[in-house]
Formats: C-alpha cells, sequence, structure tokens
C-alpha cells in the first residue's frame, strides 16, 4: 500500500512473516515441554537430555527466526519502489478527485485500489503516457464533465473566464436527452455578434461534426479545442437546426465577452403613470461580471429608473462566485443556494443583505434554454426568493458545479465538485428552472429591439408594466 508518500509495497509484501513464523516455530516446539508439567521445582535435574530437547532447539529456533526476519526485510526490499516524477503527478492528480470530487463512492468503485493498480500496471514512463493514465482514471467515474486539460488546454478554459477567446463564439454543452435525434454536441448560446451567432446558430442547434470529425462520442473540452484557433483560420460545421442540416464555414475571430449590456426604456405615460425601465443584458459570468453588473444599476439609476429587466437568455454560465455575487446585488436576504453530495447539504450560500444595491425596485428575468448553470443558481435563487418574476422558457438544466484544479506540471482537470439545489430544495438538473409566463414568441434578444417591445403597445412583442413585473 501507499504509505508515506515515498514507497509503493506490493500487496504480496508481508512485513509481519518473520513474526507470524515465530509463532509457528514454537507452538511445534511446546509440546517437548509437556511431560515436564507437575514436577516440583527442586525434583527437576536439568540432564544432557533436557539439554538436548529444550537448549538446542532454542538456539535452532533463534536463528531461524534471524535467518527468516533478514529474508523477509531483503524480499521486502526488492519489490518496493520509488515513486518517480511521472507517479508523483498521477497521484497529485488521483489526490484531487479523492478530496474534490462529488460522488464519495467514485461510481461504485474502490477509489484506493485503483490508484494501488494503476501504480503497479499503468505504463507512466513519458508524460504523454501518463496524460493517458490520468484520463483513464477520470473516464472510470462516467462524468462527462469531469475532465483532464493538457496544459495549453487548461491555460485555453482559464483564458476564458478572463473575458476572450479566439474561436467562433460558442458556448457547448452535452444533450440531455438520451434519444438519436441528440447525438452530437447542443449549443447552449452564441455570443451575440459572433462568428456563430451572425450565421445564424442559435441555442438548441446541434453540432453535428467539426471539420468533418464526428461529435457523436466528441468530448467537450475536445470540441472547444476544434472551435478555437488563431485569429483569421477557418473552421466547418456541420450543424442541425430543428429538420435542416447546414454546412457552414466559419471564421475564428477575437470574441471579446464584455459580460453586461444595459440600456435605459422610457414606457409611454407622463407624471406618476410614466416609467423607466433598466435593461441589463448579462452575456456570461466572467471575473468582470459582478462589477459590470453593479456598474450598470449605478449608472441606470442616476437616469431615474425604478424598475429592472435582468436578461439571462444563452448565457451559459460561467464562475460560480461571480454568479453568488450577482444574487447578493439584488437580495436583502436569504438562501442563494444549497451544495450537495451524495449525503445531502453540506454546504449554504446565502447572504444578509449586506452587499445588496438593488434589493427594493421590481425585477423581471428573462432565460431559454441556452440559460445555463451559473445562470440557472442566480435564476433558481431570484425566483425562489421571491425577488423576480420569471419570464421566457425553462432553462438549460445544468444542476452540476465543476472546479478547475492545476496540476504542478501546468495541466488542469475540470472537477465535478457538487450538484446544486435552488432555494426551494429544486434539483434543476435535467429539468431547468421553470419561468412564472413565457414570452410572445417574436420577443428579441438584443437590448436594441428590448425597448421597442416594451414602450410600443402595437408590436407585435409589446409587454406592459404589469405584464412584465407580476406573478
Amino acid at each position: 500500500m501507499y504509505g508515506s508518500g515515498l514507497w509503493v509495497l506490493n500487496q504480496n509484501d508481508k512485513p509481519f512473516d518473520g513474526i507470524l513464523k515465530i509463532v509457528i516455530l514454537f507452538r511445534r516446539f511446546i509440546p517437548k515441554l509437556s511431560k515436564y508439567r507437575g514436577i516440583p521445582h527442586q525434583k527437576i535435574n536439568f540432564s544432557e537430555e533436557i539439554r538436548q530437547k529444550v537448549y538446542v532447539p532454542l538456539v535452532r529456533l533463534v536463528v531461524g527466526v534471524m535467518l527468516v526476519m533478514s529474508l523477509s526485510v531483503a524480499i521486502s526490499k526488492s519489490t518496493s519502489w520509488a515513486l518517480s516524477e511521472e507517479n508523483l503527478l498521477f497521484l497529485e492528480a488521483w489526490r484531487t478527485i479523492d478530496r474534490a470530487y462529488v460522488d464519495k463512492s467514485f461510481n461504485g468503485q474502490s477509489w484506493f485500489r485503483y490508484r494501488e493498480n494503476a501504480l503497479r500496471n499503468e505504463p507512466m514512463n513519458t508524460r504523454e503516457e501518463t496524460y493517458v493514465a490520468i484520463k483513464k482514471m477520470l473516464a472510470t467515474l462516467d462524468d462527462p464533465f469531469t475532465r483532464f486539460l493538457e496544459p495549453e488546454k487548461f491555460k485555453s478554459l482559464r483564458s476564458g473566464t478572463q473575458g476572450a477567446l479566439t474561436g467562433v463564439g460558442l458556448s457547448i454543452g452535452y444533450p440531455t436527452k438520451l434519444d438519436d435525434s441528440s447525438a452530437g454536441l447542443v449549443v447552449v448560446s452564441a455570443a451575440p455578434g459572433g462568428p456563430a451567432n451572425r450565421a445564424g446558430i442559435s441555442s438548441g442547434d446541434i453540432i453535428l461534426a467539426i471539420d468533418d470529425t464526428s461529435t457523436e462520442t466528441m468530448g467537450i473540452y475536445d470540441a472547444a479545442d476544434r472551435l478555437q484557433g488563431p485569429e483569421g483560420s477557418s473552421v466547418k460545421l456541420t450543424i442541425r437546426s430543428g429538420p435542416e442540416i447546414k454546412n457552414l464555414d466559419l471564421v475564428r475571430e477575437k470574441v471579446s465577452f464584455n459580460p453586461v449590456k444595459s440600456r435605459l426604456c422610457k414606457l409611454s405615460g407622463s407624471g406618476k403613470d410614466s416609467s423607466k425601465i433598466g435593461y441589463i443584458k448579462l452575456t456570461s459570468f466572467n471575473q468582470n461580471a459582478s462589477g459590470a453588473v453593479k456598474e450598470a444599476i449605478d449608472t441606470l439609476r442616476k437616469s431615474g429608473v425604478n424598475a429592472f429587466v435582468l436578461d439571462l437568455r444563452d448565457n451559459s454560465g460561467g464562475l460560480f462566485p461571480e454568479g453568488i455575487e450577482i444574487a447578493k446585488i439584488w437580495l436583502d436576504k436569504g438562501v442563494i443556494v444549497y451544495i450537495c453530495d451524495n449525503r445531502g447539504v453540506r454546504d449554504v450560500y446565502d447572504t444578509d443583505g449586506g452587499s445588496a444595491i438593488a434589493p427594493s425596485e421590481p425585477l423581471a428575468v428573462l432565460v431559454n434554454k441556452g440559460t445555463a448553470s451559473a445562470s440557472e443558481i442566480l435564476a433558481g435563487a431570484l425566483k425562489d426568493n421571491k425577488r423576480a418574476v420569471l419570464l421566457g422558457e425553462p432553462t438549460f438544466g445544468k444542476g452540476k458545479i465543476q472546479s478547475v484544479f492545476q496540476l504542478s506540471d501546468g495541466s488542469g482537470m475540470a472537477v465535478t465538485v457538487a450538484r446544486y439545489e435552488t432555494p426551494a430544495h429544486t434539483d434543476i438538473d435535467k429539468v431547468g428552472v421553470i419561468p412564472d409566463h413565457p414570452l410572445p414568441t417574436l420577443f428579441p434578444k438584443d437590448e436594441e429591439s428590448f425597448c421597442g417591445c416594451v414602450e410600443d403597445a402595437a408590436s407585435a412583442c409589446y409587454l406592459n408594466k404589469v405584464q412584465l413585473f407580476s406573478r
């Protein structure tokens, strides 16, 4: 077994063999003394016979024990081995899963036994072989969201949470349905103004192939790596949108994810009947998101808004902590999310109102099937705390949380660390957050057109203030 972190012993190593053999030899020797039981001490004569029967076997026993123990030590040393640098990297990955992974049954296997078998049997002579061993280990968890990332892929993933990527502007995920029609990867959202968005790709479309390579068994990290590339290079996508199959050639661009856009909408009326609504579109949860939302609220307030609309449509999530911080902006108190594992609730994120800057104005939240992950946490918190009215369609339904861990060589792992429940203890995985009301079919997704739908009563997408903010 693995002990101090420096050595690994085979299962065949038995450090106590010498002791066991002492016991066996001694038990064999005991019968030779039985005939002297019950003889008074003064009548016992230690004759030559007794010396031969007692002393000589004792000497032989001691010598035998010394030989056995020496042999045991020699065997132990010959079958132990020092851990190599590659073994240590594998163990680093193993420990990360052991400590962080949500399922402590590890998909019904002995995680310690897997470690021992892998160290004994998996080749780890090169870095590539070690990476293969780590990937093989993670595959036993049968979790598509727990994945190993080579150094370049890990660097690319981290850059995506920091605000910019060179690619086609797509957020992708695994289909939630298991039928044949869902084979491939699903588009969660297309970044507004990006190459994919301009080509007409939208949430719910299925990516069937990337550069003629089928996505049927492709992982999302492999797909993301194929979609990204040098600025100005092209990538071919085969897309199914409803019944239609499209073959699209897209040119990669540097897609900047400015997470927030806002607009002031003036509703018809005058005096007490006039209203100003602050529209905020949040497109991702990168490291700038909560700060950008606060800034948008402050700016809109200076213009006299008395209600807000938060648009989370096609927001595929991002950094979990940013979702928590944005929930705190709108809530004066209450639970935001429960973090759960196989044994139930293990952590609670809540707020006492100390970070709230907009806890009282009427708030409507727009969602759709492209609203996923951290967006669903935020939407669920605002709905269950009765802070906002949700409008649109059921969200994507990703109820699991991943954390990203960097390994010592610059590689990393995305690991499912928990599932979550909304404040009403609703598990939304593969179900989504259910809105209070639908939106009109032709309701636009861009901030430029939104104001027209609340200002012009003659428009096909018209919603008045009562429809926006009433449950």
